[in-house]
């Protein structure tokens, strides 16, 4: 393979995962399930490159997201809830899957069942 043929293929496979990650700013909505009671969440998303920012809004409320990262379909970021009058953290993790998030969320006693969250039409 000739040289101008090999940087072609690396661009076409760098673009191609550019295309696949598509960026996710947008209103997602999902449930989350939590014993026996389903919780609606709507999340607010705003993705700047490798940065994620926006808000969960539940029936608590709004909580603003904290350091949001996007690599590649892959997300993370984490919210400060009061529990009990103490602050407790959650920290979700997700892969995109073009319209659609899978999304776990794990707390100090605390893992979720995979939930998805569809983009808001």
């Amino acid at each position: 393979m000739t040289r101008r043929a090999l940087l072609f293929a690396l661009a076409c496979v760098s673009f191609t995962g550019l295309l696949l990650a598509g960026d996710i700013s947008g209103t997602w909505t999902g449930t989350m399930a939590t014993g026996n009671n389903q919780i609606p969440l709507t999340y607010k998303f705003t993705q700047d490159g490798a940065k994620l920012t926006g808000t969960v809004t539940g029936p608590g409320g709004d909580l603003p997201l904290a350091d949001g990262k996007v690599d590649g379909d892959q997300i993370s970021f984490y919210v400060t809830a009061e529990m009990g009058g103490q602050p407790a953290r959650f920290t979700s993790t997700g892969t995109v899957k073009g319209e659609e998030i899978v999304l776990e969320t794990k707390g100090e006693s605390f893992t979720s069942p995979p939930m998805t969250l569809k983009r808001a039409k």
